[in-house]
């Protein structure tokens, strides 16, 4: 993966789990895990719609390079933005691209 499409600073949060007030529902709080690098890419057009078609929802593809420690219950804060992974695909090339939905 050539460095120079790494231009965006996303951090990695992982959930946190917490017991409830008064023994009730767990809290989930996020704790950054990593800051890296990335590429953040709205998915567009055509994958768009295909990514549809596989009932997912699906928005932006963000490449980064390849981390042990990420998965697919994790979520991604960039430039005041939240992005949940959906998916994580390890590829060759020591490139990773996890497939994200933007939370509202």
């Amino acid at each position: 993966m050539r460095a120079g499409l790494l231009r965006h600073r996303i951090t990695l949060q992982a959930p946190m789990h917490q017991p409830g007030e008064w023994g009730g529902a767990d809290a989930t709080e996020w704790q950054d895990v990593a800051t890296v690098w990335a590429a953040v890419e709205p998915i567009a057009g055509r994958e768009f719609f295909a990514a549809a078609q596989a009932q997912s929802e699906v928005t932006h593809r963000v490449r980064i390079r390849s981390r042990s420690d990420v998965r697919a219950d994790m979520r991604v804060s960039f430039g005041g933005r939240v992005l949940t992974i959906d998916a994580v695909l390890s590829l060759d090339g020591g490139e990773m691209h996890l497939m994200c939905k933007e939370m509202n």
